[in-house]
């Protein structure tokens, strides 16, 4: 299939990577191409971890943070340097010819770093996580919990955004100027999520410990960090229904489920609707950590 000039044969794709709906390697390939235009410039420039299901999803798959000897020299890299010494060479997204290849090396999930190449050290973008407990939160009180983030977010001159994990929950995330490096973020997002936790200690926790959190809804933190990663726009889920991570307007919110769209259901959206999130990289909405943390810590006084 000719994809931006090349050719993108996708071997073995009648092969089950979804046993539960049925899905296909053919079918992934298909989904990558369908979202490729919505999809690609939330991925550009960013690093990208890669989870990979050569034998579906009810096989044991592995995370791949690498670039290997057998990519093509065509697939974009960028050499990272890593925390403890030394650099390993990351897979970027430019394409959707890369999008295809990497579907048919069994790329079900495709994560991305908070920063770009522009400034791996400095993150432009906060994303808090909110996780509820297997089988134990309701879909109410994790919208609400949502809708108390963004509006947090708003009194701190934060412009929030809303994502459909495909998981558990919701991502809340803000554009941010590029103005602090990764620590002086992670202590911000870790100090908006302590605030909401001590306004409702009852039913969410910051306690990264799975056995101390109990039956409350975990405000995940822990994806603004140097190397860290969260779920990319339009990426499927390993999961069994092959639900997708899908911006989604606050409107939307009050109907939203986290794991609402699989493939099929997510192509009908993007035929109907624009990408929520295409303003999320326009630096004229990008905020301030600084900025940010100076009214936060005027709330907290």
């Amino acid at each position: 299939m000719p994809i931006t000039g090349r050719e993108i044969p996708i071997s073995n794709q009648d092969k089950i990577l979804f046993p539960q709906a049925g899905l296909t390697k053919g079918d992934l390939a298909d989904h990558v191409q369908q979202v490729a235009d919505v999809m690609l410039p939330h991925l550009r420039d960013r690093p990208l971890t890669l989870r990979r299901y050569p034998d579906g999803i009810d096989a044991e798959g592995f995370v791949q943070k690498q670039a290997t000897e057998h990519f093509p020299e065509w697939l974009d890299t960028v050499r990272v340097p890593l925390r403890e010494g030394g650099t390993q060479r990351a897979v970027l997204a430019s394409s959707e010819a890369a999008l295809t290849y990497l579907a048919d090396q069994a790329t079900i999930e495709f994560h991305i770093w908070p920063s770009t190449v522009t400034d791996l050290e400095r993150p432009d973008l906060m994303v808090i996580d909110i996780d509820p407990p297997d089988g134990s939160a309701a879909i109410g009180e994790i919208r609400s919990v949502a809708r108390r983030l963004r509006d947090l977010f708003g009194e701190l001159g934060l412009l929030a955004y809303l994502q459909a994990t495909g998981g558990r929950g919701f991502h809340v995330l803000a554009p941010l100027d590029r103005s602090a490096g990764f620590d002086t973020v992670r202590r911000l997002a870790a100090d908006i999520a302590d605030v909401m936790a001590a306004d409702d200690p009852r039913h969410l926790t910051t306690e990264f410990r799975k056995e101390h959190r109990g039956k409350r809804t975990f405000l995940d933190v822990n994806r603004n960090g140097y190397g860290q990663t969260f779920i990319a726009p339009y990426s499927v889920r390993a999961r069994p229904g092959a639900s997708c991570a899908v911006p989604l307007d606050w409107g939307e919110l009050a109907g939203a489920w986290p794991t609402g769209w699989d493939m099929r259901r997510l192509h009908r959206r993007l035929a109907q609707k624009t990408d929520p999130w295409q303003r999320l990289h326009d630096d004229r909405l990008a905020c301030s950590p600084g900025e940010a943390a100076r009214r936060l810590a005027a709330i907290r006084d």
